[in-house]
């Protein structure tokens, strides 16, 4: 298992690093989205979810829909969150850049962001990442992790994402139970040899909390649910075969389904909660949020990162 678990890492570390070096402005959200599910694909696993660019103070749950026009601009702090699986066994990680070399400032809101700026959050995700990985070993405490990245990102001037975590994954379960928070917690779960994690800090310089938007991009199959649609039946059938309980995107469905009246189809598998919606996620205040993570795995003396 241990193997399988190691070929999903490795295949979500070269692919992070393609999409690293073949991002940038003027490029098409959906092409960069396109581009990394497909080169899942090529390595010989497939995505685990739908690819996440999540752009300033979108923080998460972000993919493109079908014929999506978002275009990447100079001076966006991206997230690029991405997944693989092999025979269900999932590795998970993301990254936060900047895009272009500009000298700025950038506007979200009220804020007003130099690209040293963001360049700072960006480096107070990726330490704070490195802060949890090295309190993660069998005995650990929850809450313990989320006081030390807490306490890091607040030493930087900045606050963690509070109403965000990181969490264990199971065969075929991206969220599988433990959340790992960013923050100061009264949680004594203790981790065991043994733990699948994925490990994310937010950093904002916003007030830390996220909200929901209205837009959904992303699902993941419930239950089953008695359905008046004959479509509506037939779908929820093929998103159990195809995807089991892993998240997956409408576009998806719209790129291999046969389904008529998808739409219509898919809006009673909501309404019947059959089917679960991701809200795409904004920082409450507007601020924007860089994102870093990786998955590791609880050994006797600590943890290994199969996605670096």
């Amino acid at each position: 298992m241990i193997d399988i678990y190691q070929k999903a890492g490795k295949i979500v570390k070269e692919v992070r690093e393609l999409a690293v070096n073949e991002v940038h402005e003027g490029m098409k959200v959906l092409t960069l989205v396109n581009l990394i599910e497909s080169e899942i694909k090529k390595r010989g696993a497939l995505p685990a979810f739908p690819c996440n660019i999540s752009i300033n103070e979108v923080t998460a749950h972000y993919t493109s829909p079908k014929g999506d026009s978002s275009i990447l601009k100079e001076g966006d702090l991206v997230k690029i969150d991405l997944g693989a699986h092999v025979e269900g066994f999932i590795a998970d990680s993301a990254i936060s850049v900047m895009i272009g070399s500009g000298e700025g400032p950038y506007q979200s809101g009220d804020k007003t962001y130099t690209p040293e700026k963001q360049l700072k959050m960006i480096e107070t995700a990726n330490s704070a990442l490195e802060v949890a990985i090295n309190n993660i070993r069998p005995g650990s405490q929850l809450g313990e992790i989320g006081a030390a990245v807490e306490e890091y990102i607040n030493s930087q001037g900045l606050l963690p994402v509070a109403n965000l975590t990181g969490h264990s994954m199971s065969r075929w379960i991206l969220h599988s139970g433990l959340s790992i928070p960013n923050v100061k917690e009264n949680n004594k779960h203790e981790l065991e040899e043994g733990d699948v994690l994925a490990i994310e800090p937010f950093v904002t310089d916003g007030v830390g909390i996220v909200g929901d938007m209205k837009d959904t991009f992303i699902f993941r199959f419930l239950r089953d649910r008695p359905l008046r649609l004959v479509e509506a039946r037939k779908l929820l059938n093929i998103i159990k075969t195809d995807y089991k309980n892993l998240p997956f995107a409408q576009r998806w469905l719209e790129e291999s389904s046969n389904i008529r009246k998808l739409n219509l189809a898919m809006r009673q598998l909501i309404s019947s909660r059959a089917i679960y919606p991701y809200h795409v996620l904004r920082e409450k205040s507007g601020a924007r949020v860089a994102q870093a993570e990786h998955t590791v795995i609880v050994e006797s003396d600590g943890c290994t990162v199969i996605t670096e």
